[in-house]
């Protein structure tokens, strides 16, 4: 879900805010003003409050990347992690600049599949499972012969600008946690019935939306780099990358009974990109946009466990006081990596900004640019 934020709805006198708290923030505005059209900052759900309270949209990964390309402004700073900003490089134009407040901004699940890591599982895979590459087929647009056995890439929108090339270059496409089961059925239609997808990097989210479609576990073992598969791959139907987010991993099925025993009539809701034993407990799950809606639904009153990032869950709450929200874990931490973004390095680069600079630009090469707008094309042209 993507929110117009008021571009003045700011209350400099929050007593939650320090006094140095307080004149950065009256800074950021003030650069604000002075950059105008010229300017576009985007926010992810998941940064603190004093980043979001800056941010001209508030929105997830992708959904933010569209607005980039929407927008006409000269400099896109974007407040999210680093393979966000690379997206949102690509699918905007040469004349516009993406810049990353804090370069140190990265992901820890997306750093757990590197491009050589991918290359030499690739190889590996298909010389096991005897699949064939896409790379071959005259058209990888069109649906492959139903006997056909293809492996087709598929790598969720958290990974790295050179995969979503190598995804592109092979046939493949992106998804993100919104769109995986539409994503899948494109590749299992361009694989053959007797084909398969390699999925990564994230494993939960491929295992949960798999089994969502019918496949059974068997059929989808995990591959480990170093290690190879967990499991057959001659007759497997996704191969899952081992990787996973450090923060959905820690929701567990026993926080769910807990928060059960004490609300009875309570629900819960998670994202996918939980284990399978905590998402098939919960009542719901879905990506951010459809956690937003699900808790915005509930009728007054309602009690809900949520299982995401804890800014995301503790502004629900603050919006929904008529309803009993809570993080399913209580002891849980922000994202380390998306609480890299503070706005003080926010007022720097806006400071650089005016001053003539333009620092920390993310800048995709135009080689690595092609296969990844082939992917994301391909993506979007399954959500029409």
């Amino acid at each position: 879900m993507s929110i117009s934020l008021p571009m003045c709805a700011v209350d400099f006198t929050d007593a939650t805010l320090s006094d140095e708290e307080q004149a950065i923030a009256q800074r950021i505005t003030e650069l604000k003003t002075i950059l105008g059209e010229d300017l576009l900052i985007l926010g992810h759900h998941y940064q603190r409050d004093s980043i979001v309270m800056h941010a001209d949209f508030l929105g997830d990964s992708f959904m933010l990347s569209q607005k980039a390309a929407a927008s006409t402004a000269k400099h896109i700073v974007f407040c999210g992690v680093h393979f966000m900003a690379e997206s949102a490089d690509i699918l905007t134009s040469d004349e516009q600049n993406v810049v990353l407040p804090n370069l140190r901004a990265g992901c820890s699940m997306a750093d757990m599949a590197t491009l050589n890591e991918v290359e030499a599982a690739w190889d590996e895979i298909l010389l096991e499972s005897g699949l064939k590459d896409p790379i071959n087929r005259e058209n990888p647009e069109q649906p492959a012969a139903k006997d056909a056995s293809y492996l087709v890439p598929v790598t969720y929108m958290n990974s790295s600008a050179d995969l979503k090339d190598f995804v592109g270059r092979h046939g493949g496409v992106v998804c993100t946690s919104s769109n995986a089961e539409g994503v899948l059925n494109w590749a299992f239609e361009r694989a053959g019935q007797n084909g398969a997808v390699l999925f990564f990097p994230d494993q939960h989210l491929g295992r949960n939306t798999g089994m969502a479609m019918g496949i059974s576990t068997d059929r989808m073992p995990t591959w480990t780099p170093g290690i190879g598969a967990m499991g057959e791959l001659k007759g497997a139907r996704i191969v899952l990358w081992h990787g996973f987010c450090s923060v959905h991993k820690r929701f567990t099925p026993s926080q769910i009974h807990e928060f059960r025993s004490e609300y009875p009539d309570g629900l819960v809701v998670v994202h996918p990109e939980c284990p399978r034993e905590t998402v098939e407990l919960a009542d719901a799950n879905g990506s951010t946009q459809y956690i937003h809606r699900y808790v915005e639904g509930l009728p007054s009153g309602s009690a809900v466990a949520i299982g995401t990032e804890i800014n995301m869950v503790a502004r629900l709450a603050r919006e929904h006081p008529d309803k009993h929200i809570e993080c399913l874990d209580d002891e849980i931490c922000p994202c380390s990596t998306m609480y890299m973004i503070h706005p003080a390095y926010l007022m720097d680069v806006l400071e650089r900004l005016v001053d003539g600079e333009v620092p920390n630009q993310i800048s995709v090469p135009p080689s690595v640019q092609e296969g990844s707008l082939l992917a994301l094309n391909r993506m979007l042209a399954i959500l029409k």
